[in-house]
């Protein structure tokens, strides 16, 4: 359930309550695409790092170790050690990702497997089944990822096969939320709003989902290629369609400035795997801008990443012994940065939620968007 606390402008601050427990919002999601961060952070770390909801992802959990191998070990929550919320990624975006071969048709999407080439059918209702098994928090609905820039006409029609696909996921969902052996019978489904970069495709799609009473909304398909400045203009034109009383979630999004964009525009949730990524070849993140670790000028700097920081790294290390880690290719050098990366990630949205509670987000924003883009 989401309760609204207040807005300023469109910005949204609340609580969305859940079986797993309340998260905070605005808010975001770490990466654990496989059920553990990649570099080498476990469901243990996150919580020292101030995270809130964990993420993972339906097709490579379901490719590896197997959804069913899971549910009987008693579903993700016992598997990875994670206590809180977790958001399971419907498999959509991978389908369409990772598999050379595909068919789509309205039953699904026939792939091969990235990892051993096996033959896999996914649908609605098979990526239902499949999160059921695993007994995550939030399950998405299985949609369809179309590829930017769409023609109209496609974008169109995968846009109403969107809408279709959704309907057969609430009705399996509230199926399997029946079953006796149901990991976690209190799943919840959000909807993914798709349509290209077509205004009017996604208006329609939206109000077509909104129509369904999901638990929460999802903007899905941007933040793959086009312009920010169309991403922008894209959730502004929806935002008045998604219903005020329900979790909105922007998927895939991103660096700081796009967080603080969408933040302003309405949205509650958040998740990209780039804070880790960029963290693993030293990009790193902080109140005045992006540094990267392996430039010469960190050789003998015994300064933490940022001065000020608690997270884990700045309390212990210096740039000058995380720049030697990376040179002699060191595993530690990747879990000290990503370790510092997601703490500077979920501490900007708490810095966010204080700046909505006491009614200056607007300053905050126009202080930090373009900032903490910027490579120093």
């Amino acid at each position: 359930m989401y309760k609204l606390l207040k807005n300023e402008g469109t910005a949204r601050r609340g609580e969305f309550t859940t079986v797993h427990g309340t998260v905070q919002t605005p808010a975001f999601m770490n990466v654990a695409t496989a059920g553990a961060i990649k570099g080498a952070l476990s469901s243990y770390d996150l919580k020292e790092i101030g995270c809130q909801v964990q993420l993972c992802n339906t097709y490579h959990l379901h490719v590896r170790p197997g959804d069913d191998l899971i549910k009987q070990l008693g579903g993700l929550h016992k598997f990875t050690g994670w206590e809180g919320p977790i958001l399971t990624d419907s498999g959509g975006f991978q389908v369409f990702s990772l598999a050379k071969l595909r068919k789509i048709r309205e039953q699904g999407v026939d792939f091969n497997s990235h990892v051993d080439g096996r033959h896999i059918f996914m649908g609605p209702e098979e990526s239902m089944q499949i999160q059921s098994n695993l007994g995550s928090t939030i399950a998405m609905a299985f949609d369809e990822c179309v590829e930017n820039p769409a023609q109209y006409d496609y974008a169109k029609q995968s846009s109403e096969r969107t809408v279709r696909w959704l309907k057969r996921c609430k009705a399996e969902m509230q199926r399997l939320n029946a079953l006796p052996d149901t990991v976690n019978n209190k799943q919840l489904l959000f909807g993914i709003n798709q349509g290209a970069t077509y205004e009017d495709l996604r208006i329609e799609n939206m109000k077509r989902i909104a129509e369904l009473e999901l638990d929460g909304y999802a903007v899905g398909g941007l933040a793959v290629g086009e312009p920010k400045e169309e991403m922008y203009s894209i959730i502004s034109a929806v935002e008045p369609f998604m219903p005020k009383d329900k979790i909105r979630y922007l998927m895939g999004v991103g660096t700081p400035g796009n967080i603080l964009e969408g933040v302003s525009r309405g949205i509650d949730l958040f998740d990209c795997v780039m804070p880790s990524r960029n963290a693993r070849h030293g990009h790193l993140f902080t109140n005045m801008g992006i540094i990267n670790i392996n430039n010469e000028k960190y050789r003998n700097d015994m300064s933490p990443i940022e001065e000020g920081c608690l997270c884990p790294t700045c309390r212990r290390h210096s740039k000058a012994y995380i720049r030697h880690l990376f040179k002699a290719k060191e595993m530690l050098a990747m879990r000290l940065c990503v370790t510092h990366n997601l703490y500077f990630y979920n501490m900007l949205m708490a810095k966010i939620r204080e700046a909505l509670d006491n009614g200056c987000f607007d300053e905050f924003k126009k202080k930090y968007t373009d900032l903490l883009d910027t490579r120093i």
